[in-house]
């Protein structure tokens, strides 16, 4: 069985992330900060020949930063969604294909096709 890049049910959060439910059945769960690392832009990926975006090291004592949060999501034709960062980013579109490639599941993780 191939893996559906169509999804059957979007359910976002803005305080909490988004859950997917895929036609094929797998069910996918991506919180704030795993999304954020994972933009897709290009700034963020690197792919204008600058450095890729790194998450902020662990500090020992830090400072204290307001919560991430999506302040807004856009839907982009029937195949994304853009998502407007509050720590002001908002340029990665977030295509379908590009959040099956990033599904966080152990199965996923693991290269395995998830069982029906």
């Amino acid at each position: 069985m191939s893996l559906s890049n169509d999804p059957e049910h979007i359910a976002i959060s803005k305080s909490g992330g988004i859950k997917i439910d895929w036609k094929d059945g797998h069910h996918s769960q991506y919180g704030l900060t795993y999304l954020r690392d994972e933009c897709p832009c290009a700034g963020c990926t690197g792919a204008h020949g600058t450095a890729p975006r790194q998450p902020a090291p662990a500090e020992a004592f830090p400072m204290f930063q307001p919560a991430l949060k999506m302040l807004g999501v856009e839907q982009i034709g029937n195949y994304a969604i853009r998502i407007d960062w509050s720590d002001g980013h908002k340029a990665g579109i977030y295509s379908w294909d590009h959040f099956r490639r990033i599904c966080p599941c152990a199965e996923c993780q693991a290269g395995v096709e998830p069982a029906l």
